[in-house]
């Protein structure tokens, strides 16, 4: 995998529209997996296409942010409309970066765990280290957001027309689709065997 030019594209479409993302979160983490996640910013372009994924599902989903119903400044973003970035800080080191789902008022996310690194691969590098390889360089929620310039000052952001969005692309075929429990919930009891964390079979990017 080699640098791309600056000018040009990574290979998808136009930005997705609002009524995309207006779908229950599980439905729509297999609907993201495949499309690109762009962000423009002044030291460069990066993109990644999506390669795993994780639903949660609000506040009945002993996982969620939002379990509950809790509503927090921390999770307001959760709370709709579709479309927008929720950006949350964790464990004072991470950042994670997920897709708002649903309904205004139904707090509905979907965590972006791994990119397949398009474009930008340079400034990825000069974030995360000269050394990581290709394909780590955006694989796990942390690392996504550092080689991607993602952070709490994107939290809010509206997928649909801001710097941060996510361009159509084909669909991943249902073959190459893997279902398994999410990662790291563990204290959500039941719901933590629940097969909410979806991924591309072989993808660059997705987690060990």
């Amino acid at each position: 995998m080699t640098d791309r030019p600056s000018h040009v594209l990574v290979p998808g479409g136009r930005t997705l529209p609002r009524g995309f993302y207006a779908r229950d979160a599980l439905r729509l983490a297999r609907a993201l997996l495949g499309k690109v996640l762009v962000h423009e910013c002044p030291e460069g372009r990066t993109a990644g296409r999506i390669v795993e994924v994780e639903a949660y599902r609000g506040p009945h989903d002993r996982a969620a942010h939002t379990y509950g119903g809790r509503r927090t400044p921390r999770n307001e973003t959760m709370w709709g409309p579709p479309g927008h970035a929720y950006v949350y800080f964790v464990y004072g080191m991470h950042h994670c970066v997920n897709v708002v789902a649903g309904a205004e008022g139904d707090p509905e996310a979907v965590l972006v765990r791994g990119l397949e690194p398009l474009e930008g691969l340079a400034l990825m590098r000069a974030r995360r280290g000269a050394t990581v390889r290709d394909a780590d360089l955006l694989r796990g929620p942390a690392n996504l957001c550092k080689g991607m310039g993602i952070d709490r000052r994107h939290d809010g952001m509206d997928l649909v027309g801001g710097a941060l969005r996510v361009l159509d692309a084909p669909a991943v075929p249902a073959r190459l689709v893997r279902r398994t429990p999410r990662i790291g919930v563990a204290y959500a009891g039941e719901d933590a065997a629940l097969p909410w964390r979806l991924h591309v079979e072989g993808a660059a990017g997705v987690s060990r």
